[in-house]
């Protein structure tokens, strides 16, 4: 039985595209539940561990940028199809691997696929009215059901080995497979000859990329440890996994307020109020100790989070309609979220979490600086 094809600009479409290209990612929503199940199930060393999530994130950078390449000159939907099934091959493989020498070429491997199916998808994404809410969408499927994943997944490593983790992203792709039939073409608008396309203004371009980089990779170094950073701090496991749930879940609250605002208050405002409240909220995970402050630390920074990459990411998008430059969004992105572990795996000692946490502060007030300038050009220009 033929499934329907949806209107290329309405909701259900918007939905599918987000879950398009969350599939290519969705690991880095339960990174979390992956480093911690590669630690308690495989016995991998917290720096092993954290290498595998940043190899597996590095290969997702490279794929995002061979998509800047390739968006325009592949049919994007046999492509993604492709792309899909290669993932659920390689999570399947996953599962049988015990080491980390074997883990982390396998899993950078499968992050270059999952990595050019998010340029792919971002790329069509571009090419739909009203960018910023679809990306809106997009966290809302992220963080919704990524809260599931950090909720329900760290309990079963000890039981059910990494299994249970690769088998959930082998279920995610292959629903996207499905929904993958059931959008439209979204071909890419063919310019008017007799119409003036002003060049892409390469600097506020720059400082929209950069930008990207440092939030993903500020919160990413964080996020990939949380779990135990709060074990260090003396929390139990049956405290922290139900907090990081409830965290991704007000991810939705975050998505939700983007796609309800847009740009109806423009893109500057937003995100100075937005970044830092991330600011401070990380900054006080010095004090996690208190099982409180815990809580309301990374429930904030999951609603910062959703709202504050949708619009950085919508204004990279916004700087062409072909998609290339929101391609090249999701390659700063994917660099940002790969740097972020891989810095941490460098750093952290014995010593605990502070330099971590005060290093991501640092990137995040950086972030802020660099993001005022072109979303400050864009709101002029609306």
């Amino acid at each position: 039985m033929k499934l329907p094809t949806l209107a290329p600009d309405g909701t259900a479409a918007r939905i599918m595209l987000a879950f398009l290209a969350t599939a290519g990612l969705f690991y880095v929503n339960i990174m979390p539940a992956i480093v911690s199940g590669l630690i308690e199930s495989l016995n991998f060393s917290r720096a092993d561990a954290g290498l595998v999530a940043s190899l597996n994130i590095y290969g997702a950078a490279v794929g995002a940028f061979v998509a800047v390449f390739l968006v325009t000159r592949v049919p994007w939907r046999p492509a993604a199809a492709v792309l899909l099934v290669a993932l659920m091959l390689l999570d399947g493989l996953s599962i049988i691997v015990t080491t980390p020498e074997i883990m982390m070429p396998l899993r950078a491997l499968h992050g270059g696929v999952g990595g050019l199916l998010v340029g792919i998808s971002f790329a069509v994404i571009a090419r739909v009215s009203q960018v910023h809410k679809t990306f809106g969408y997009l966290l809302f499927v992220q963080f919704g059901l990524g809260g599931f994943g950090v909720m329900l997944l760290p309990p079963l490593a000890p039981m059910y080995g990494t299994a249970a983790l690769f088998l959930a992203l082998i279920a995610f792709s292959a629903v996207s497979l499905v929904m993958l039939t059931m959008l439209g073409d979204y071909p890419i608008e063919k310019p008017d000859p007799d119409k003036v396309v002003a060049p892409i203004q390469s600097k506020p371009l720059a400082s929209a990329l950069l930008a990207v980089f440092l939030f993903q990779a500020a919160n990413m170094g964080l996020y990939a440890y949380i779990i135990d950073l709060g074990q260090q701090a003396g929390l139990d496991i049956k405290f922290i996994s139900p907090t990081l749930g409830i965290s991704a879940w007000m991810g939705l609250l975050g998505s939700g307020l983007v796609i309800l605002f847009s740009t109806r208050f423009g893109r500057t405002l937003p995100l100075v109020v937005a970044i830092g409240m991330t600011t401070m909220a990380t900054f006080v995970l010095h004090f996690s100790q208190m099982a409180v402050v815990f809580w309301i630390a990374n429930v904030l920074v999951g609603v910062t989070w959703a709202f504050s990459i949708a619009y950085l990411l919508g204004i990279c998008a916004e700087f062409d309609k072909a998609g290339k430059m929101a391609a090249l969004g999701g390659f700063a992105s994917k660099t940002g979220l790969a740097s972020g572990p891989f810095v941490a795996a460098m750093i952290l000692t014995d010593e605990g979490y502070g330099p971590l946490i005060n290093i991501a502060v640092v990137a995040l007030v950086l972030c802020l600086l660099a993001c005022l300038f072109p979303a400050r050009l864009l709101d002029k220009q609306s």
